[in-house]
């Protein structure tokens, strides 16, 4: 029966995914919006998916269990889905309704995907006994390689399907989002069909509720109590004289879980720069091709089969905590890579002209060496080589006008005049339906060529002109940065995962996994006070992120050397045992009292 909650978190990351693949492109190109309002609706999409898992984990907790708020929730994400699509279609509506429609849709996809996201993973582990520790984690390792599985092949296919297929005229937007849509109705009926083999663990009540007047009715008496009174060994124990025992000791555990998280956003701050800054490093390098998720599907199962076996022979303890550490390391060793590799990148990139000055290109088409002089400036103190091409009377006259204005212009050069539109080249001499078969050569990336088109013996030749050279540092030195952050996600991420749940009382396991999901959300922000806030150069910064890592790795290392594991098992035992002995009073007490009354009835008697 675990399969089909695999194949449920397949479907439903493949949906997502998918989704988001095309989702800048549809703000840029069908809403119209600018980059800037594209950004920054996308980032508030990405972290509401991030923060509504606490609801989730509420719901599922508190009210409705996990199966039954999985269903209901992936029921509205289905419908997000749907409007979004429908949405995308230019039939429907005009651009204020294709607008509010995706609004819509995404405000219910975000509640969907964020509202069940904690919920399947600690669904998933209900299956397991705790007696089935290892069975448990080889499972949270499948899980995701499922979610890395589901977003390769989507960020793959869905743009395959807005590009290569036309509907309306345009990029088919419909079914780049129709298809997500599809995908998670798949999930959630894959999900259903697998209810009567399930393990349910009912819902516990309004267990935040519970937790929140704990917590703040020992604050209370702890700040009312007198100097006299007796001291606690920990002050959530101020709150005994309300709550019961068990529940102070659960509120203990979640929040010991929680002051251990609280190093561990700066982890994903630089994991999910790897869709930012990374690509657009990458798109100033040669090549260019998606790593992560790929590595993703090689490395858990070489971690799982043959790394920690391997250090296990060594007779190394590999506790949790140390992989989550190790992580870390690896992530920062990445950015380091990362900024090896930025600053030999910035090399190969023409800066723009600083202000007050300009970049000026002189094209010689003179048939000759030339010198140009600017007066009180030496810029070309060589002389410009010609192109080396015979312009004869018969190869006709070439001109470019680049008119930047907001209207027309007339312009008149010796006897001829021309009139040139805005935001328009206009090339006289050549016409464009002469162009057609035109042989480019090999175009390398990054570079900037300006092509002269002229006629030779009555055929169309263009002459190239390279006036930024290519990128010389290739996408594959991205490939040792990659290796290191994906090594680390291993460690860090998927162990992270199986820890917050292993960790969690049984009526928290939900809420302790969207404990665990904030840490993402609070990453991203640490990203944008970073990036927005020190305005350092892209190596630079890429160093800061090194630095800090590598300082709340440390800090985080000296917090897991002093946190003691807890036992949610051991805790129901324990209060289970105390339950019996409670009732084993009470029966001793009820016959005490009856043997009491007895007697006192015979004495009556008698007198």
């Amino acid at each position: 029966h675990i399969c089909f909650i695999v194949v449920n978190e397949f479907c439903e990351r493949f949906s997502y995914y998918g989704m988001k693949a095309v989702l800048t492109l549809y703000f840029l190109s069908y809403l119209k919006w600018d980059k800037d309002l594209s950004t920054a609706v996308y980032h508030a999409f990405s972290g509401l998916c991030y923060f509504t898992p606490i609801l989730g984990a509420l719901i599922a907790d508190s009210w409705l269990g996990k199966f039954k708020t999985i269903i209901y929730l992936s029921i509205v994400y289905v419908i997000g889905h749907v409007i979004k699509s429908v949405g995308a279609i230019p039939t429907v509506g005009n651009k204020d309704v294709h607008i509010a429609l995706s609004m819509l849709g995404l405000i219910l996809i975000a509640f969907g995907t964020g509202g069940i996201k904690p919920c399947v993973a600690a669904f998933g582990g209900d299956q397991f006994d705790e007696d089935s520790m290892k069975e448990r984690q080889k499972f949270f390792s499948i899980f995701y390689m499922s979610i890395n599985a589901g977003s390769l092949l989507s960020t793959v296919i869905t743009p395959v399907l807005r590009g290569d297929v036309k509907c309306f005229g345009e990029d088919c937007y419909a079914l780049a989002f129709g298809v997500p849509a599809a995908l998670m109705m798949v999930a959630l009926a894959v999900f259903i069909f697998g209810s009567s083999l399930y393990k349910k663990n009912p819902p516990q009540g309004n267990i935040l509720l519970q937790v929140c007047n704990c917590i703040g009715f020992a604050i209370k008496n702890r700040w009312n109590s007198s100097k006299s009174a007796p001291k606690r060994t920990h002050w959530l124990d101020w709150a005994e004289d309300k709550y019961s025992k068990r529940l102070i000791e659960e509120i203990r555990m979640v929040l010991r879980v929680l002051v251990l998280y609280i190093p561990l956003p700066m982890f994903w701050a630089l994991f999910d720069q790897q869709g930012s800054r990374w690509t657009l490093q990458a798109t100033r390098m040669n090549l260019a091709f998606m790593l992560n998720a790929l590595m993703i599907l090689l490395f858990v199962p070489i971690f799982d089969l043959i790394i920690y076996p391997l250090v296990s022979l060594c007779r190394i303890n590999i506790r949790p905590l140390r992989k989550m550490a190790t992580g870390m390391i690896f992530a920062a060793l990445a950015f380091g890579a990362a900024t090896l590799v930025e600053v030999n990148v910035v090399k190969t990139v023409v800066e723009p002209a600083p202000a007050g000055k300009c970049l000026l290109q002189v094209y010689n088409l003179a048939g000759r060496d030339i010198s140009v002089k600017v007066p009180d400036n030496d810029v070309f103190p060589d002389p410009i080589k010609d192109l080396q091409v015979d312009v004869s009377a018969n190869a006709g006259s070439f001109q470019q006008f680049f008119n930047t204005r907001p209207e027309p212009v007339n312009l008149t050069v010796g006897r001829e005049q021309f009139y040139v539109p805005s935001d328009y080249i206009r090339l006289r001499g050549v016409g464009p339906e002469t162009c057609d078969s035109l042989n480019l050569g090999l175009l390398d990336f990054g570079a900037s060529y300006t092509f002269i088109l002229l006629q030779e013996s009555g055929t169309i030749v263009a002459k190239r002109m390279e006036d930024v050279e290519a990128n010389n540092v290739h996408i594959a030195w991205q490939i040792p940065q990659y290796v290191l952050l994906t090594a680390g996600e291993v460690m860090f991420s998927i162990t992270g995962l199986e820890f917050s749940y292993s960790q969690a009382p049984t009526n928290m396991k939900s809420v302790l996994q969207a404990g665990w999901l904030l840490t993402v959300a609070f990453g991203n922000v640490i990203v944008l006070i970073v990036a927005e806030g020190a305005g350092l150069e892209q190596w630079k910064e890429f160093l800061l992120f090194a630095g800090l890592l590598l300082g709340v790795c440390v800090i985080f290392s000296i917090m897991a050397y002093f946190y003691t594991n807890n036992d949610p098992e051991q805790l129901d035992k324990i209060f289970l045992e105390d339950s019996r002995w409670d009732e084993d009073e009470d029966d001793n007490m009820k016959k005490k009292n009856e043997e009491i009354q007895l007697n006192k009835a015979g004495k009556s008697t008698r007198l």
